[in-house]
């Protein structure tokens, strides 16, 4: 029980760097080059597919928040249950943008890929923890 504890203020702790990160950034363009900082306003999902479908993303968070908190008590891998936390927190930092925003804020620009923010990194370095958890125990 105290590690669920503990991961839940890692998630929330998670939560508010996404959210402040995304506050000192909105609306700011600092550039180095081709990388840097550069403000966006996704109102689709990865890589702006799908615009205009907010609902349907916030519904998709809901249920990703249920699963994954879900397993997260079921499982027992402590690297996985690491991913879950990402997950958690980063599926929750976006959400809240889309409830009180209506997109997702964005803001970390590399010039090989779309703009993007702290949960997004979150979320794909849980997947990649998971897959390598998954990879590593076969």
């Amino acid at each position: 029980m105290k590690k669920a504890i503990k991961a839940v203020f890692v998630v929330i702790a998670l939560i508010i760097l996404d959210q402040v990160s995304k506050l000192l950034f909105t609306g700011k363009i600092y550039m180095l080059g081709s990388i840097g900082v550069q403000y966006a306003e996704n109102r689709g999902a990865a890589f702006g597919i799908m615009q205009g479908f907010g609902w349907l993303f916030i519904a998709l968070s809901v249920i990703v928040l249920i699963g994954v908190a879900y397993f997260y008590a079921r499982e027992k891998n402590k690297l996985i249950k690491a991913a879950f936390t990402l997950i958690l927190a980063g599926t929750f930092g976006n959400l809240i943008d889309r409830i009180f925003y209506g997109y997702v804020r964005d803001f970390i620009a590399v010039w090989i890929w779309p703009n993007f923010n702290l949960a997004d990194s979150f979320n794909v370095v849980g997947a990649a923890l998971i897959v390598y958890a998954l990879v590593k125990g076969k």
